[in-house]
C-alpha cells in the first residue's frame, strides 16, 4: 500500500507542477514564434495545426527534473548510481531534441539537425551510457525471465545497447505525428515500467528509480491536457527523443530490454512500417502503404484523427498489461 501511496503522489505532483509550468511556458513559445512548419503531404486537417508551437517536451521534462531535486533535497528519495545514469540519459538526449527544435525555429523551416547529426549525438550519448553501465560492474547478459535465462552475450551486448537507446529514442519521434498519440502512449509505457521498476528489488536504487518513471508519468499526463486535439503545443524532438531515450535506458537497467518490444509496441509498429515503406520504394519504386508512419495511412484512409489516438493507446494499453503480468508476475 505504502508504494501505491508513493506512486500516486509522485504522479499528482508531477502533474500539477507541469500544468502549472506549460501555463508558463506556451504563451512565451507563441511570442517567440516557436513554430514547426507542417509537411505538404498531411491531410487538409492538419493545415488548422499551422502556427501551434513546438518545444513542448520542456514542460514534462523540466518539471520532473526540478521535482526528483526537490524530493532528494527533502531526504524524500536517496540519490544512487543508477538513478544518475537515468537523469544524465535524459538530460543528454533532451539537449539533442531541443537543439534539433531550436534550429527549426530559427530557421523557420523543418531542417533542424540533419539525420546523421542527430544519429551521432544519440550514439555518444548512448556510448556513455554504456561506459557508465559497465562501470557498475554490470554483466553483459541478456535476461528471459519467465524462464530464468541469463545469456552472456559478450562484446554484442554493448551494441545491443546502442542499438535500444537509439532505436526506441527515434519510435517514439517517430511515432509523435498526431495530437497527443505519442504522450499518451508514453505515458502508458513509464506507468508500466514504474510498476516493473517496483519489483525490481535487486537493482540498486530502483525505488528512486520507480519515483522518477511515476514523476514523469503525472507531467506528461499534464502536458496531454495540451497536446490532444486540438493541440496548443507540440513536444517536439525536445520531448519526442528524450521520453524514447529514457525508455530504453529503464529497460535496459531493469534488464527488460525485450519486454519493452511489447510495451511499446505501437511504437514498434509505427517505426516498422516507416522501414518497410523505405526500402520497398527504393528497390520497387512503388510504396506499400498509402503514407508512413503508418497513423498516416489511417488518415488517408478516411479515419478521424481522434478515433486512430483512441485505437493506438488501446493497443499500447494491451501490451502494457501483457508486459505487467509477464515482468511482475512471473
Amino acid at each position: 500500500m505504502l508504494l501505491l501511496t508513493k506512486s500516486v503522489l509522485a504522479m499528482m505532483i508531477g502533474f500539477i507542477f507541469s500544468i502549472c509550468f506549460a501555463y508558463l511556458v506556451i504563451p512565451i513559445l507563441h511570442k517567440l514564434k516557436a513554430s514547426q512548419s507542417l509537411s505538404i503531404y498531411l491531410n487538409e486537417q492538419h493545415k488548422e495545426k499551422t502556427g501551434t508551437p513546438t518545444m513542448g517536451g520542456i514542460i514534462f521534462i523540466l518539471p520532473s527534473l526540478i521535482i526528483m531535486l526537490l524530493l532528494y533535497l527533502s531526504h524524500k528519495i536517496t540519490f544512487s548510481y543508477n538513478l544518475g545514469i537515468v537523469l544524465i540519459t535524459f538530460l543528454g538526449y533532451a539537449l539533442i531534441g531541443f537543439a534539433d527544435d531550436l534550429l527549426i525555429i530559427l530557421k523557420h523551416n523543418n531542417k533542424g539537425l540533419s539525420e546523421n547529426q542527430k544519429l551521432l549525438f544519440q550514439i555518444m550519448i548512448a556510448i556513455l551510457f554504456f561506459y557508465l553501465f559497465m562501470l557498475a560492474n554490470n554483466e553483459p547478459l541478456l535476461w528471459i525471465h519467465s524462464l530464468r535465462i541469463k545469456w552472456d552475450i559478450g562484446w554484442f551486448y554493448g551494441l545491443f545497447i546502442l542499438f535500444v537507446l537509439v532505436a526506441s529514442s527515434n519510435a517514439v519521434n517517430i511515432t509523435d505525428g498526431l495530437d497527443g498519440l505519442a504522450g499518451g502512449l508514453s505515458a502508458i509505457a513509464f506507468g508500466t515500467f514504474g510498476i516493473i521498476t517496483w519489483a525490481t528489488g535487486w537493482l540498486e536504487g530502483y525505488e528512486a528509480i520507480a519515483i522518477f518513471c511515476f514523476v514523469l508519468l503525472g507531467s506528461i499526463l499534464g502536458f496531454l491536457i495540451f497536446n490532444v486535439k486540438p493541440a496548443k503545443v507540440f513536444m517536439g524532438d525536445t520531448g519526442s527523443l528524450t521520453l524514447g531515450a529514457t525508455l530504453g535506458t529503464i529497460a535496459i537497467l531493469t534488464r527488460h530490454e525485450l519486454l519493452l518490444i511489447v510495451i511499446g509496441i505501437v511504437f514498434v509498429i509505427e517505426t516498422t512500417t516507416c522501414l518497410i515503406q523505405r526500402f520497398y520504394y527504393k528497390l520497387t519504386h512503388k510504396r506499400i502503404f498509402p503514407m508512413t508512419p503508418i497513423h498516416h495511412t489511417f488518415e488517408k484512409l478516411g479515419w478521424k484523427e481522434q478515433d486512430i489516438v483512441k485505437l493506438f493507446w488501446i493497443i499500447g494499453l494491451l501490451g502494457s498489461m501483457i508486459a505487467i503480468i509477464y515482468g511482475v508476475w512471473f
